[in-house]
């Protein structure tokens, strides 16, 4: 936990430095406060986001999130997790054509119980032609 935590201060320090606001507690408390409805956090609070003791919480990202123009994803966890998941989604759209996607909407009209059975049915299948289903079908 203590590297996420340096690793959401040097993210904060480039977004900062991106934005044109001095990375220095009291310009971030202020400018910070100014901004936020919630209770105003303290020079110290903000003094320990910018050395990596701490990691605001979620309605505190947002806000500097926005403040600074990044994504709340990308100031909290970097990069790398919106890029994979981006991937992720180019994959599945690029390899599933009209008619996958007509089955899995058919498929998600169906009742939870039948919905079992053709889980079941896809997963032994895939089983049967030596394709290791996902984490948590089994």
């Amino acid at each position: 936990m203590e590297n996420a935590k340096a690793e959401f201060a040097k993210r904060l320090h480039k977004a900062l430095e991106t934005a044109g606001v001095p990375a220095k507690p009291a310009v971030l408390e202020r400018e910070f406060n100014q901004r936020y409805w919630g209770k105003p956090i303290t020079l110290y609070g903000v003094r320990r986001w910018l050395l990596g003791e701490s990691i605001p919480t979620h309605d505190k990202l947002l806000c500097l999130a926005e403040w600074l123009g990044v994504e709340p994803a990308v100031l909290r966890y970097g990069d790398e997790v919106p890029k994979a998941v981006r991937a992720r989604r180019k994959t599945w759209d690029e390899g599933i054509g009209y008619q996958e996607r007509e089955i899995f909407e058919l498929f998600l009209k169906l009742p939870v119980p039948q919905r079992k059975v053709a889980r079941e049915v896809i997963v032994a299948l895939a089983r049967a032609n030596g394709v290791m289903p996902l984490a948590g079908t089994d």
